[in-house]
Order: C-alpha cells, then structure tokens, then sequence
C-alpha cells in the first residue's frame, strides 16, 4: 500500500484472557545484553513488547483474534531488518506492501514494482519473520486480466517468496478471481477503498465513500470479497462511519489504514510511521519515531569525526605485541 508466513500452537490459546491492556502482550521480557558483552542486569528495564519467543501465527490465530475482538496489529516490512523489528515488537500479521515501490525503492508510483522485486523482498522478510503471519501484495498487472494470471502469480510469489497468503485490491469486479484463488487453496487478503495501484484512474490518492452512493458501493465490495472467500479486507482511506458499518456487516475481519479505530484491526507502512520516509506522509499516519531525523543526525556526526580523525578511537582498533611491531617495522624497514 502507499498510503496507506505444520503443527503449531496458536497465539489464541496464549490470550483466553479478557482483552484488557494487562493480558495481550504484555508478558515478561529478558533484558537486553551489555553493548559491551557482559550481560545485562537484572534490573534492565524493557522496551519492547513480546521480547519471548512466540507460536507462529496462522489464519486461525487470526480468526481467534477476531471472534474475541482483541484488534489485529499489522504492520509492513520491506527486508530482513523491519521484519525482524516488526516479529520482535509483537505484530501479528506482517504485509509485504508494494508501497515499497515509493518508501524503498524511490519510485515514484506503487505499479513501477515487478513481480521479481517482490518475491526479492519477501524472501528477505520470511527471514526475519518467525511468529507473525505473512503476506505479500500482487503488483499491478500481475493479476487484473484473468483469475487464471492470478493463479499463477500468486502460487509463484508464494512458492519462491516464501508467503503465507496475497492480497489484491478491488471490489465485486475482482470477487471471481478471489474465489478462483480462494478454490485451489491461495489464501487472500482483500482491498477497498482507497485503491493505490489504481491511484491515476481516481484522480490521485483520495478518500472513499464521501458520498451515499460510493459508499453504499464499498460496503457491496465489502460483501462480494467476503462471499468469494477473503480472509481479511483491508479498508483504506474512508470515513471512520463507513468502515465502522462495513465492520459490523461482515463476518471476516477488517484491517484498517486511515478508516478509524473501529475495524478488527490497523496497519501502517512501517517506513511511514517511523518517520523514515519524509516526502509525502498522508494524513492517516501516526509517526512514533523521526528516524530520517535521527539517521542524518548519525551519520552527520560520523562523517565529523571521520574528518576531524577523532573516528576509529583506540577501542575500535586492534591490538598488536609491541614486539611484534618492532619486528614488522625492521623488516620492512619502517620508521
């Protein structure tokens, strides 16, 4: 999105709690080691959330979060880090979103992505993921012409990705290639609203269903999705009203980006709401961190340092016996 992965145990069975804020996520945590490698002291405070190893996630731990309306946090990764960081922070479904066309690759449009580029992706993500479930955007033009094209990509992104499930965008239009995927066992994730790879055809990224009429057409999108075998739709970029019905009118859960707090769940672009990616940030984005800030910081005081030679110091170098020296200086006759 642009604006907007076996016999395992379910994370449902951890969470038979009430769903309160004390009884998600919020389980014991071991500190992190010293810098330095001595490890950490007991008294450590933790940072993050779910720093214990957990099951893998499946469709039905999703539906589990589902039926007891505890929100399905989802986030996107783009490559073996921000997978690494998203599995370890707790999320539950991680999206390999062609937004990394714009937020990664510097494109300027989400359809400039190929097939090839997100199967390079996804790969690096099935890497860094071990308990999230995982799934991957089909790129524009890999899927519109024919359920037959989507069959075969998707079996492809999944096959050579290493992708639990796909998701495509598009209302009733797409409801017989979604049950045809759906027949042979692809499990996919659905997209309305705000349809990015669409963006030129709707006069750029604008909200949906300001109207009676366009959003009476999404909660009928909504529906087909449902019907032709979705396991989640994602609701981008409409009134918070709009996707709260649609919500309470499907059965499957609802994943939202800019559509209010009121769906089964939320997803960000992960570049976005660590304030990595600074040229356009929509309206809908929270950003908990200024990591384009924070990096140009860094490195500006690197290269300070490299300058000024202050940078490596004596504890990032490498010792030799004086002797030893002495013995490679004569040999090579330096001063």
């Amino acid at each position: 999105m642009a604006s907007l992965r076996r016999p395992l145990l379910s994370l449902g069975r951890l969470r038979h709690r009430p769903c309160t804020q004390h009884s998600i996520r919020f389980y014991s945590f071991h500190p992190s080691p010293d810098p330095a490698g001595a490890p950490a002291s007991s008294s450590t405070t933790p940072t993050a959330i779910a720093d214990i190893p957990r099951p893998k996630a499946t469709l039905h731990t999703l539906r589990q979060l589902y039926k007891k309306q505890i929100p399905i946090a989802t986030i996107t990764a783009h490559d073996f880090p921000s997978a690494l960081a998203a599995d370890q922070a707790g999320t539950d479904l991680i999206l390999i979103g062609d937004s990394l066309a714009m937020v990664a690759l510097g494109y300027t449009s989400t359809n400039q992505v190929t097939m090839e580029d997100m199967i390079h992706h996804s790969k690096a993500v099935v890497r860094g993921t071990k308990s999230a479930y995982v799934v991957a955007d089909l790129p524009f033009g890999t899927y519109e012409a024919s359920p037959e094209d989507a069959v075969r990509n998707a079996a492809k992104l999944i096959r050579e990705g290493g992708v639990e499930a796909v998701k495509l965008e598009g209302g009733k239009e797409m409801a017989v290639t979604i049950e045809r995927l759906t027949r042979v066992g692809i499990p996919v994730m659905g997209h309305i609203g705000l349809l990015p790879q669409r963006q030129a055809a709707l006069g750029g990224f604008r909200v949906q269903g300001k109207t009676a009429a366009s959003a009476a057409q999404l909660l009928e999108d909504a529906v087909a999705l449902e019907k032709a075998g979705c396991f989640a739709i994602v609701l981008e970029a409409m009134p918070a009203e709009i996707a709260e019905i649609i919500t309470k009118r499907i059965t499957v859960p609802t994943i939202g980006i800019g559509a209010g707090s009121a769906c089964s769940g939320q997803v960000l672009v992960q570049l976005d709401m660590l304030g990595a990616f600074e040229r356009f940030v929509p309206k809908f984005v929270k950003q908990y961190e200024s990591i384009g800030v924070k990096t140009r910081q860094a490195i500006g005081k690197y290269v300070e340092e490299v300058k000024a030679r202050s940078f490596p110091a004596v504890q990032h170098t490498y010792p030799i016996k004086p002797e030893e020296l002495e013995k490679f200086k004569v040999k090579v006759g330096s001063d």
